[in-house]
């Protein structure tokens, strides 16, 4: 037993819960604590220049490899606001990470005191917990249990708030004595497992539906093995992309209203049966109910119990781990299989397999300015198979699933629900903390690129290397082409006339990307040909390997270019031409035999 300030048994806490990197800004309120993390040197720590960007760059780090969870740090007030973007995002998509903010002392909280603000009150609805920690000695016990409730059941975030006063108390605290709490995860029944694959028999045509629930729970293999056990096709959603290589025979594309494929709408749309595991109906999959379920059965498992029913009343709903239900999954099914009781679903396999041969969209154009369905092309042929894409949201990320290709679990890393522009950027940031060896490379819209643009200074002062794509049409594309719905385009337009970049950057598109790279302290290329991409990528990786600095490749694109979407799963609008219906097209994937 040891005497010693509560913020120094909450340092020991952390690096007995595996914590070894956070990000975040110091402030007055949270000094204390920074001070514990300077004393111990053991947890390294990088500074943002924004505050919701270092609860970003935790999402980054969670989401990079299995068992991560990131930390924030911030201070009192607006630190704490500034970060609920990234505990909604980590909310919604299951993602543990853990946010520290100062605040001011306990005698202070009722008095409006300077940057006083109730955060646990207003991080509530978007953690599993969020708390003012009120008394020094709860400090390393409300952390044990911050750790427990972000790793048990279905992950998420939580915020713990400590007054001033409280972290400075000394305390009575044995780190020896301290273990983490058991974490507590629900799993499927060998009964459940029996009358879901029972289900599964008396389907014609079913599919299993692949979430982010199955990479949560680093159980990708399993689905391979279940998958090629049972020989059904798998759809995985946006956030389990990467559960299945994109060339397995048995990967039939993802359906939905935009990150979608032509092949795994038509597949989904023909099934008779699907097997969803770890995933949510996000309407964005499924667009209406009633087309999406229309003919077909459905067996529900995840690890949260609301989640079930929630957007619709599957015809059977199992509450597990999705690792868990898996490896019961396949034990039953190796059995049943090996008993001749497994139906044989090869030829319906055969038939998802000639969809995804024959339905391509297509790649080569070859305009000035650049098409961005070329660059997705570019970038497939320059980047390697273990990639890590980081990416939000806009028409750069549609069409990246579109077009990209996605071999590994965790090499797709995307915030899903929430979307927040900006959030790209700091993201990478963190997955190369988490991931220093990995092969990263982020997917911005202009936009999205400059809603955080500062961060690039982070990334050069830390030395966290990565490839940025910037796809720029000057345009908040996505909004442009859903405005079309209003016959306008209002507001949506980035372009002017910059007067400082007439004779060296792209006139009339605004913001000389480049040059503010530079100016933070990265490396820049700029590409305006199709012919130039090859050697403007192969740059982008010897520039960032010599200075171990973030490299931006910017695209400059035409203005205009609609990206193929719609309001529902068997109405998808495709503006552009489809590529030869051949298994030579551009596009082509190598199915695996």
């Amino acid at each position: 037993m040891a005497r010693m300030r509560a913020v120094d048994a909450a340092v020991l806490v952390l690096e007995k819960e595996g914590i070894s990197c956070g990000f975040g800004v110091p402030g007055a309120a949270i000094n204390p604590f920074y001070s514990a993390l300077k004393a111990r040197g053991t947890i390294r720590h990088i500074l943002a220049r924004h505050v919701e960007a270092a609860s970003h760059m935790a999402e980054g780090f969670t989401r990079a490899r299995a068992g991560n969870i990131g930390l924030c740090i911030g201070t009192s007030g607006p630190a704490g606001t500034d970060m609920i973007t990234g505990l909604y995002s980590a909310s919604a998509d299951s993602i543990p990470i853990l946010c520290i903010t100062g605040q001011a002392p306990r005698a202070r909280l009722t008095k409006e005191d300077f940057q006083a603000v109730d955060i646990a009150a207003i991080a509530s609805p978007v953690t599993k917990w969020a708390v003012t920690v009120m008394e020094p000695y709860l400090v390393p016990m409300a952390l044990q249990k911050a750790f427990h409730l972000m790793r048990s059941s279905r992950p998420g975030p939580v915020l713990i708030d400590l007054p001033l006063d409280v972290q400075l108390a000394e305390i009575e605290f044995d780190i020896d004595a301290y273990e983490p709490l058991d974490v507590f995860k629900p799993a499927m029944t060998r009964l459940q497992a029996e009358k879901a694959l029972a289900m599964l028999n008396e389907a014609e045509k079913p599919l299993i539906v692949a979430g982010g629930g199955i990479i949560n729970a680093d159980a990708s293999d399993l689905l391979i093995e279940f998958a090629e056990i049972t020989g059904v096709p798998v759809i995985p959603t946006l956030m389990g992309w990467g559960a299945i290589p994109d060339d397995h025979r048995l990967m039939a594309g993802m359906c939905g209203l935009q990150t979608s494929h032509l092949y795994g709408n038509a597949t989904m749309l023909a099934s008779d049966f699907v097997l969803g595991i770890g995933n949510r109906w996000a309407n964005r999959h499924t667009g209406s109910v009633e087309t999406y379920t229309r003919g077909r059965k459905f067996v529900h498992i995840d690890i949260e119990p609301t989640q079930i029913g929630r957007v619709f009343a599957p015809d059977l709903g199992i509450v597990s781990d999705a690792g868990a239900a898996l490896k019961m999954l396949l034990d039953v099914a190796t059995e049943w299989k090996t008993a001749g009781r497994l139906r044989d679903w090869s030829g319906w396999a055969r038939e998802c397999a000639q969809r995804k041969k024959t339905m391509k969209r297509k790649t080569h154009f070859d305009q000035v300015p650049l098409k961005p369905q070329r660059v997705y092309e570019e970038m497939n042929k320059a980047f390697p198979r273990d990639t890590t894409y980081v990416t939000t949201i806009g028409l750069s990320q549609i069409a990246g699933a579109q077009f990209l290709h996605v071999y590994k679990p965790r090499n797709w890393i995307n915030c899903g629900q929430a979307g927040p522009l900006g959030w790209t950027l700091p993201a990478a940031l963190g997955v190369r903390a988490a991931r220093p060896e990995a092969n990263i490379v982020a997917l911005s819209g202009d936009y999205d690129f400059q809603f955080m643009i500062e961060e690039l200074a982070a990334g050069a002062q830390h030395k966290l290397p990565y490839i940025h794509v910037v796809v720029n049409n000057a345009y908040l594309g996505l909004i442009r082409q859903a405005q079309r719905g209003f016959q306008m385009d209002y507001e949506v337009s980035l372009a002017f006339e910059n007067v400082n970049t007439v004779g060296h950057a792209e006139v009339g598109y605004g913001v000389d990307h480049v040059a503010v790279a530079e100016a933070m302290g990265c490396k820049a290329v700029r590409v305006r040909r199709p012919e130039e991409c090859q050697k403007a990528l192969a740059e982008a990786k010897r520039l960032m390997e010599e200075f171990q600095v973030p490299v931006v490749v910017e695209f400059i694109l035409e203005r205009v270019t609609n990206i193929s979407m719609g309001t529902e799963i068997d109405n998808i609008t495709e503006f552009e031409e489809l590529a030869e219906r051949n298994e030579d097209a551009p596009t082509a994937i190598a199915l695996l035999d």
